[in-house]
């Protein structure tokens, strides 16, 4: 169902990889809100993934562009201000890798250069596309940016790695340049801390189904979807929250605020008598 909360708004949307991701269902439910956008990834995303279909659908373009490039942002931001007529009111940011997490390395045995590359893309990008906006003084007064987080940044996950390092950047970058932004133009940056979702990036997280149904077991809404995740960047987007900025906001049916539910508290009494299958670096690791 449409609000129009959207009409006559311009957006740019990173990471809209396939149907599964939850930038493509921003973009999706933008366009039926009645916003104009673009859409960008990087050149191997835009190869492998459906970035290019999903523009087809929307009667716009994929801008390819490295979020971690400057040079690449400066002409994304160019290139969609003149497909679209003008500045730009909202960007998501739904950016996130790492390769420790690919190649399984343990958080205390970390590839530095690994971690370098974490933070760069799942964090550093953010302020990368912050600063490249306001320099080219590219986005409307009283304009949106949201970026894609995780309660990992706040609370240890086993298996989430680096990757709570570059959340937790990731939070203090929206808070930081929030302020700067919206005492000079009225701009808005949020994060949104998400429920575990399966997407090609959060699949990738070691144990990430038994993740995903521990936390619906803890919410007391149940884990939201991507599509849930989509309605409320819709609403940030919009010009109902202009006041909301600086903000780490839960979109997670309750999982942060909980200690232990019941549903989880009966499924964890059921194993107690079982022994736990930690696979092979259960001994190396046995304190995590």
């Amino acid at each position: 169902m449409s609000y129009n909360l959207l009409q006559g708004k311009r957006g740019i949307v990173f990471g809209a990889l396939n149907p599964d991701s939850i930038a493509w269902k921003v973009a999706e439910r933008a366009h039926e809100e009645g916003a104009t956008l673009t859409l960008t990834n990087t050149a191997v995303a835009m190869r492998m993934g459906e970035t290019q279909k999903l523009a087809e659908k929307l009667n716009t373009i994929a801008i390819s562009a490295d979020a971690t490039n400057v040079e690449d942002l400066n002409n994304l931001f160019i290139q969609s201000m003149e497909a679209l007529g003008g500045k730009i009111d909202f960007v998501l940011h739904s950016i996130g890798m790492s390769p420790n997490v690919r190649k399984e390395r343990h958080y205390s045995d970390l590839d530095y250069n690994y971690l370098n590359k974490t933070l760069d893309v799942s964090a550093v990008s953010f302020h990368k596309v912050l600063q490249t906006a306001r320099k080219l003084d590219a986005i409307n007064e009283w304009g949106s940016v949201v970026a894609l987080s995780y309660v990992a940044a706040q609370r240890t996950f086993y298996g989430y790695n680096d990757m709570a390092d570059a959340k937790a950047l990731l939070e203090s970058i929206a808070r930081s340049f929030g302020y700067i932004y919206g005492r000079e133009r009225r701009v808005r940056i949020n994060t949104i801390s998400q429920s575990p979702t399966i997407t090609t990036a959060g699949s990738g997280v070691a144990g990430f189904n038994r993740l995903l149904d521990f936390a619906e077991r803890m919410s007391p809404l149940g884990n939201a979807t991507a599509e849930e995740c989509a309605d409320y960047c819709i609403t940030l987007f919009s010009d109902l929250t202009r006041k909301v900025t600086m903000q780490n906001l839960f979109n997670d049916g309750g999982f942060s605020n909980m200690g232990m539910s019941l549903r989880a508290l009966q499924q964890y009494e059921k194993g107690l008598h079982e022994d736990c299958e930690c696979g092979p670096a259960a001994e190396e690791h046995h304190f995590d």
